[in-house]
């Protein structure tokens, strides 16, 4: 099965992601870490991305197209995949749709995670990461033994520069301005279908999970 999770920053994508991975046995496919991993390995790509990822802006289409379009090509996605951060415009959404096309498949559900802001700059505002093992912590949702330490290797926690207020406010002006209207571009196909991401995680990942089981 092929599944695209939509939804503005900080509604839970990448959290729920692992838990449908898991349940339909797909890998889980997220932009955001794919860049991250090139950014930490020092990679061209990885330094082009750094420059919009900080600022809380897209990064440019045919960067992203042609980095998606050669990991769903791989063999553990044969059979099926979930796509977390990707398409975030009309034009990617298409790009995807013709590489898709090209092999007589196509994408079969788009989760819409629905999040009220006042959730997701708290959510934001609250995260950590571990400098070491890039464990994710909340300081008040899921908070370290120790403030400041990583449970599992000791290492520092930090909040990462678009974790901060003013630029998550940008990304969600970002969101509504390009990303919003693939809503309606795979309305219109009907296969989108809406999840209240404001509810409790497990609730949340519950109603995905039987969403997709309707299918």
């Amino acid at each position: 099965m092929r599944v695209i999770l939509l939804g503005p920053p900080g509604a839970g994508k990448g959290t729920q992601a692992e838990g449908i991975a898991a349940e339909l046995g797909i890998p889980h496919i997220s932009t955001g870490d794919m860049f991250r991993a090139a950014l930490k390995a020092g990679t061209p790509l990885g330094l082009e991305a750094k420059q919009y990822m900080d600022a809380g802006e897209l990064v440019p289409d045919d960067v992203v197209v042609a980095m998606v379009r050669e990991r769903i090509a791989q063999a553990d996605c044969a059979q099926g995949f979930l796509l977390d951060g990707f398409p975030r415009t009309i034009v990617q959404a298409e790009k995807l749709d013709a590489t898709l096309n090209e092999n007589g498949i196509g994408i079969d559900l788009v989760l819409n995670l629905v999040c009220p802001k006042e959730i997701i700059v708290a959510r934001l505002t609250g995260r950590r990461v571990c400098r070491a093992c890039g464990a994710i912590y909340h300081v008040v949702n899921m908070p370290p033994a120790q403030a400041g330490v990583c449970d599992k290797c000791g290492g520092e926690l930090y909040q990462r520069d678009d974790d901060r207020e003013e630029t998550i406010l940008n990304r969600l002006d970002v969101y509504e301005q390009s990303t919003a209207g693939l809503i309606g571009y795979y309305r219109a196909q009907g296969i989108l279908k809406d999840v209240d991401a404001g509810a409790p995680r497990e609730a949340t990942l519950a109603a995905m999970i039987a969403l997709i089981n309707a299918e």
